[in-house]
């Protein structure tokens, strides 16, 4: 028998919200820092990719269940930076060429968009759980 309930489904939506807010937080750390050509690692800042990771509940030994989602990590984008040239920029190189960060604006707001309307199904999956609770308790009460 199945240990999937309504708190479950609970369980999973929040843990959604709870990953894209972290998302989103990286999204607005990237656009805050586009134009960063100076870290205190060295270098321009390099634009963080969130992954995200399906959290497994082992209920039995051959039965897994979904039980929500994960941040897995934070990584840094292997894409080069972008070289502008600049030859009066502090951080310019000998050429003239300023390195600056591999975040792309329109790439950070699409990510948003879709982070936000990720966490806005979350939210949705969330009350319908929450009132189907209700519903029960309703029909329990009578």
């Amino acid at each position: 028998m199945s240990s999937w309930s309504l708190f479950s489904a609970m369980q999973v939506s929040a843990s959604g919200m709870s990953a894209e807010r972290i998302r989103m937080n990286i999204i607005a750390s990237n656009i805050a820092n586009a134009r960063v050509t100076r870290t205190p690692a060295g270098g321009p800042y390099r634009r963080k990719q969130v992954i995200f990771a399906t959290v497994l509940k082992n209920q039995q030994e051959r039965e897994m269940s979904l039980n929500g989602v994960e941040v897995a990590g934070i990584f840094p984008d292997p894409s080069p930076f972008k070289m502008i040239y600049n030859p009066s920029h502090p951080d310019a190189n000998p050429q003239g060429f300023v390195a600056m960060p591999n975040v792309d604006i329109a790439i950070e707001m699409i990510d948003m968009i879709s982070s936000t309307r990720s966490y806005e199904a979350n939210v949705t999956a969330f009350k319908s759980a929450e009132n189907m609770i209700r519903k029960a308790l309703e029909i329990g009460r009578r």
